[in-house]
């Protein structure tokens, strides 16, 4: 049952990240491919049992129960973002580069995966809340979001534009 949960949530990101993607501009190649690996195995089973799986019960009297019970879906799932966010460049995480000298420098997103990633916000919110509203969500998160800073404010053009335009095309729910 799981795995149809995280199927039918993940169609429908992906519709939304389509129709926000045709608005950001998104080339429609990248729209096609947009988090293909999540149908890979190793970000499948962890994202479907992280998301989807059966839940510790949190009125468990010893609280180690529930820990253990956390951290065996969280280290799998762990890995398997990261996974994405090294395959997927339309993530900022991907252009974080942590240098060994232990700096990190943000790095300049090419313009179609700024694109891509305010197409991807949009469309993640739009399935989970079933609203439009970007600028809220990024209101909310842009204070941990580590962006070169010729990357945040095309990230806010871009949002100030979706936000301005309709989104007319809807799919069922």
């Amino acid at each position: 049952m799981r795995h149809l949960r995280y199927l039918k949530y993940l169609i429908r990101h992906k519709w939304f990240v389509f129709l926000a993607g045709l608005k950001t501009g998104v080339p429609l190649w990248r729209l096609v491919i947009h988090d293909w690996s999540k149908f890979m195995p190793c970000e499948w089973f962890p994202y479907a049992n992280f998301f989807y799986g059966p839940k510790p019960d949190k009125n468990e009297p010893d609280d180690w129960v529930y820990w253990i019970s956390v951290e065996a879906h969280r280290a799998p799932f762990d890995l398997a973002w990261l996974h994405h966010q090294h395959r997927n460049p339309h993530h900022w995480q991907h252009w974080v580069l942590r240098e060994d000298n232990g700096d990190t420098k943000f790095l300049k997103m090419p313009e179609n995966f700024v694109r891509e990633m305010v197409a991807d916000w949009c469309g993640a919110g739009r399935a989970i809340t079933g609203k439009w509203d970007v600028a809220t969500w990024y209101e909310k998160n842009a204070y941990k979001i580590l962006l070169h800073p010729k990357t945040t404010l095309r990230v806010i053009q871009l949002i100030e534009r979706f936000q301005k335009r309709s989104v007319v095309v809807e799919a069922p729910v």
